[in-house]
């Protein structure tokens, strides 16, 4: 099916004493691109997290913020620097016999000194973490996927809609061109015989006329090479995989034949067909941008 590069998506798992959430957004590209934004601790996963969405996405700028909060569960331990205390104790006591003060040490006083008691932080494995973030990616990977896949439908559906428009009015086109070339003979005719008067038309120069004419600006090729084109968007609208660059280089050619149609049937009719197809084609390949 058809998918859209355009998408959001957010997980979040939690376990050894974390919570890890994960929010991805992405837009269209030519490439796929990953931007990963965690914290310094954990750039040990970047290259992972990469890898994963490699296998999942194809095309795509792919932003990933990755969030981290302690649950709690961890239970955390107070170190106690005794000989700094000690020390401080020493001092403070030398303090009030220099200034000849009563000596009240409190005991609180003392704990809240720099660095008497500290947290004393754990040692982290970081590896430990890794099922957890694998856990969380997966959830917003497939959220997002979800996205760009119901998006890649409403596309496909607009893009299938104006192909239709399209093929009706090649079809009006091709029936118009068959009238063109009778019609050139008969206005040609009537040209000369005003201008002549009553003498009679050299029917002979009159069909050499309109064989150079029909010769010059026949679109039967440039007709059936689009009705193939728009077959193959049809085809690739309704298929699987990444469809984007086909499409793209498909609309490029698309616009090729109806710039040819346009520049050779020198016809009105014909010409104001040709600028709505050729609107149609723009907003198409604005539409395709945004496809895997």
């Amino acid at each position: 099916m058809v998918t859209s590069m355009t998408g959001y998506g957010r997980g979040e798992a939690t376990g050894e004493g974390k919570i890890v959430t994960i929010e991805m957004k992405s837009v269209n590209h030519r490439y796929l691109e990953t931007m990963i934004r965690l914290p310094r601790t954990y750039t040990v996963f970047e290259e992972r997290i990469k890898s994963y969405l490699k296998d999942v996405f194809l095309r795509g700028r792919i932003d990933v913020f990755v969030n981290i909060e302690e649950t709690g569960e961890i239970k955390r331990k107070l170190k106690v620097d005794k000989e700094l205390a000690l020390a401080y104790y020493e001092s403070l006591k030398e303090i009030a016999k220099f200034l000849s003060i009563e000596q009240k040490i409190d005991l609180m006083a003392l704990a809240q000194l720099p660095e008497v008691i500290a947290i004393e932080q754990p040692e982290e494995d970081v590896e430990l973490l890794w099922p957890v973030f694998l856990e969380a990616l997966e959830i917003a990977a497939q959220e997002m996927q979800n996205m760009r896949i119901e998006e890649g439908k409403k596309l496909a559906a607009d893009l299938l809609e104006r192909k239709n428009y399209i093929s009706l009015l090649m079809e009006e086109i091709r029936e118009r061109s068959e009238f063109m070339v009778k019609e050139y003979q008969e206005k040609l005719t009537a040209r000369i015989q005003e201008l002549l008067g009553t003498p009679p038309v050299d029917e002979m120069r009159i069909a050499m006329e309109v064989a150079i004419m029909a010769d010059r600006s026949n679109i039967t090729e440039e007709i059936v090479r689009m009705a193939s084109h728009l077959d193959q968007l049809e085809l690739f609208l309704t298929g699987d995989g990444s469809v984007g660059r086909k499409l793209d280089f498909l609309v490029q050619e698309m616009n090729r034949e109806i710039n040819t149609i346009g520049s050779k049937a020198n016809d009105l009719i014909i010409s104001q067909k040709v600028v709505a197809i050729k609107s149609e084609i723009e907003k198409i390949r604005e539409q395709v941008q945004n496809l895997e």
